[in-house]
């Protein structure tokens, strides 16, 4: 997390410009982080879909797979 990402912060200005402010950062490694700001679990959800459809992944070539982490009690 203590590491610049400048390819993750580059993904995040796009979404931004793309219509999509909620997207708070991005890091991109062999696989991609995205935090939102929503106001449930399924809009985040939803949200990341979208963005992984229209913008991180190639559908040609890639596929993705969504996982939500369990918030802490």
């Amino acid at each position: 997390p203590s590491v610049f990402d400048p390819q993750g912060r580059t993904i995040v200005e796009s979404l931004h410009s793309l219509g999509y402010p909620a997207v708070s950062d991005v890091r991109q490694g062999k696989y991609f982080e995205v935090q939102v700001e929503a106001g449930s679990v399924d809009a985040a959800e939803a949200l990341v879909r979208e963005v992984s459809t229209k913008l991180l992944a190639n559908p040609v070539i890639e596929s993705f797979r969504l996982e939500t982490p369990v918030p802490a009690a």
